[in-house]
């Protein structure tokens, strides 16, 4: 894989907004968020039965309830190892993709989500293998005579219904609503918030976890979401 992409890409997208940018609706402040650690390293992960969207889930809860905030955030970059569970990411041709490249952001079913800039619907599908995005919609930015894009996935399957391609939306517009583990890819509920600055082909999904060998080229066409967010 050939990316497209140049040096400047992450300052770029961190000038685009000059401090903390929703991507969830709702009353969500700056302080309500508490980084987590799903990496390979966080030793309570390994008293959870990961298979389980439910045991996930109260992990979260209870994660969220002991430091007093309402939603979690992190995952960019991060080697994990939950995703063993799946034949998706588990299996002799996809060995060994298990590493994250998004922004995971831990918050209820079915909390909005907002486009924290201006864009256009890009495209959109129903990623529906056991442990994939599920629902997923992917954004297309121009800002500054530059073009970039970003995907949000795990949403509900009524995010899709009324989309269409080439649809207008404003920074701050409702985009999505985030789906239960039934149509999430069997996933406590939770936010892939991703950025491309080259789609390099694909439509209704862009690869979110991958192989430690594929890393340097993958970061480089994905920078950091947080540089946009800011939390």
């Amino acid at each position: 894989m050939k990316p497209n992409h140049t040096q400047d890409f992450p300052d770029f997208i961190y000038d685009l907004t000059p401090g903390f940018t929703p991507v969830i609706g709702g009353d969500y402040l700056k302080e309500d968020y508490v980084f987590i650690d799903l990496s390979a390293n966080n030793r309570d992960l390994l008293r959870l039965e990961v298979a389980s969207s439910e045991a996930f889930s109260m992990f979260i809860d209870e994660f969220l309830k002991n430091r007093n905030a309402k939603a979690a955030y992190g995952g960019y970059n991060e080697l994990r190892t939950l995703y063993n569970r799946s034949e998706l990411f588990n299996n002799n041709k996809e060995a060994n993709r298990n590493i994250h490249i998004g922004l995971d952001i831990w918050v209820p079913a079915y909390t909005d989500i907002l486009s924290p800039l201006d864009g256009s619907i890009h495209s959109f599908r129903d990623n529906d293998n056991f442990g994939d995005y599920g629902p997923t919609i992917i954004l297309e930015h121009s800002q500054n005579d530059r073009t970039f894009y970003t995907l949000y996935g795990h949403l509900s399957r009524a995010s899709l219904e009324t989309l269409a391609v080439g649809d207008r939306v404003r920074a701050g517009d409702k985009i999505a609503e985030l789906g239960d583990f039934h149509e999430n890819g069997d996933y406590a509920p939770h936010l892939h918030f991703q950025i491309m600055e080259s789609m390099q082909g694909n439509i209704g999904d862009y690869p979110g976890v991958i192989k430690k060998e594929d890393q340097d080229n993958y970061l480089q066409n994905c920078p950091d979401p947080n540089l946009l967010l800011k939390i």
